[in-house]
């Protein structure tokens, strides 16, 4: 097969400050949920100088994207240009993000074993790993993360805007974004590992339902097919920031970066200290912004690397291990801590032989992968969201890890263990706060035509008498 090469030289440029800035990049719904929540605005949700980008335009190089966490843009361009860059007075810094040949061969990522599911009769094939969690208690309680905006960052979403699973959930897609330079479509034949990850959280068919069907979705493609560079992380805090700027509650993201195609760029396990790479300042930045990150752990386990990538290195998120459907660590689960001694990952849920759905023909198939176990606890999160809607992004975090079931003794590769979204859910021990919360299914269900009302894993029926509860 002839392939074509295109030599490409990626740089991120970073900036001294931000001279002639006077935009916040954030949407209205962004800053309502900002002042909602008490987050002051400050430098880093403005915009880069506009001085300074027009100063890169003027050399010919491409602007692939900007950061204003970063401060900064990532560029093509020659080596005299860029070192003519270099020298400007307001350039603080400029890295290499990627030197090697890029070719346009298609190239699938990470996939995995795939095994045909089998369901029996009056269950979903996706019930274990709801189960597992005890989501299924918030389902039936009627949140499924209505209220909640998620954005999955991931690879390509093949057919996700054209296959029946998601048929049900296609209004709530608010929008399809793409910060790689690939040329193939984002929803096209090329990569197909985003929607996998999607369809965990949104997809329903007559043999699936998806950990959060009733949330409002953005989906990001940030990784490139044809190589593994460090422009990739450049990539991906884009897609966060994009995030952040439309208003996004929870992020999902089934990506990591430590191992590069060229070695040069590769990074070591003391990097893994949540500061060292930008993809993992970014992660932190945004949770402090209010958004709930929630990363895959890696599948580096039982290979030469071992331990958790960027920025499932970051503080304040979540990092999600992988487990079977025995509550087993899957031999492949990357391993904490992070280099600084912080436990990683904080929890884990079904990432072996994870019912996924298949974007080719609809069929429910079995995978393996830290990659599927992050977006059902991304999903988790948005329920609990839905039944504590005041809550914040760090009151959210902290009762995922708290009521996991390794909490008081946590483990390298297990973290904190497998979280209850009930008992999550449940750790609200005042009755006037949920009958506060302005979701009538908080305090009142109706379930098979019955109405029940719902406190402290207990269910009473309408005169307040205790009834049990499956």
């Amino acid at each position: 097969m002839t392939q074509l090469f295109i030599i490409l030289f990626a740089y991120f440029v970073q900036f001294t400050d931000k001279m002639g800035s006077n935009r916040v990049a954030l949407s209205d719904i962004a800053l309502e949920k900002r002042t909602t929540r008490g987050i002051a605005i400050d430098s880093l949700d403005y915009a880069v100088s506009p001085i300074y980008i027009d100063s890169l335009r003027q050399t010919g190089s491409r602007i692939y994207h900007t950061s204003r966490w970063m401060n900064g843009a990532t560029i093509e361009a020659d080596s005299n240009t860029i070192q003519r860059i270099a020298q400007w007075s307001f350039v603080d810094t400029v890295y290499v993000t990627r030197r090697e040949a890029k070719d346009e061969r298609q190239e699938v990522k990470g996939e995995r074993r795939e095994a045909k599911g089998e369901r029996q009769e009056g269950t979903w094939l996706s019930d274990p790993q709801t189960e597992q969690l005890h989501l299924h208690l918030l389902h039936e309680a009627g949140f499924h993360g209505q209220g909640v905006t998620m954005a999955v960052v991931d690879g390509g979403f093949q057919n996700v805007n054209t296959i029946s699973a998601f048929d049900a959930v296609r209004e709530q897609i608010r929008g399809i974004y793409d910060t790689t330079d690939d040329t193939d479509s984002v929803t096209g034949t090329t990569g197909n590992h985003g929607v996998k990850c999607f369809g965990t959280i949104a997809a329903i068919t007559p043999e699936y339902q998806g950990a959060a069907t009733a949330a409002q979705y953005y989906l990001i493609r940030s990784e490139e097919n044809a190589t593994e560079s460090p422009k990739e992380m450049d990539n991906w805090v884009a897609a966060i920031e994009l995030a952040d700027s439309l208003g996004v509650d929870i992020a999902s993201t089934s990506l990591g970066y430590a191992t590069f195609d060229d070695e040069r760029f590769t990074l070591s396990y003391a990097d893994m200290d949540g500061q060292s790479a930008r993809s993992s300042r970014a992660a932190t930045i945004a949770s402090r912004k209010g958004m709930l990150l929630v990363v895959a752990a890696g599948n580096e386990g039982n290979k030469a690397w071992h331990y958790i990538a960027s920025p499932a290195d970051a503080d304040s998120i979540l990092t999600v291990g992988a487990v079977d459907v025995q509550d087993s660590i899957a031999g492949f689960s990357s391993w904490g801590p992070t280099a600084d001694g912080r436990v990683k990952p904080e929890v884990c849920a079904r990432g072996h032989q994870t019912a996924l759905i298949n974007p080719v023909d609809n069929s429910v198939v079995h995978s393996n992968g830290t990659s599927f176990a992050c977006p059902i606890v991304a999903g988790m999160a948005a329920c609990l969201w839905s039944a504590l809607p005041h809550a914040t992004n760090m009151e959210i975090r902290q009762r995922i890890i708290a009521s996991a079931d390794r909490y008081t003794a946590p483990h390298p590769q297990y973290g904190y263990g497998i979280p209850d979204a009930w008992k999550a859910y449940e750790q609200t021990t005042d009755i006037e706060a949920i009958q506060s919360v302005d979701i009538p299914q908080a305090r009142k269900v109706l379930i098979n035509g019955v109405l029940w009302i719902l406190h402290n894993g207990k269910r009473y029926d309408v005169m307040g008498r205790e009834v049990m509860r499956r």
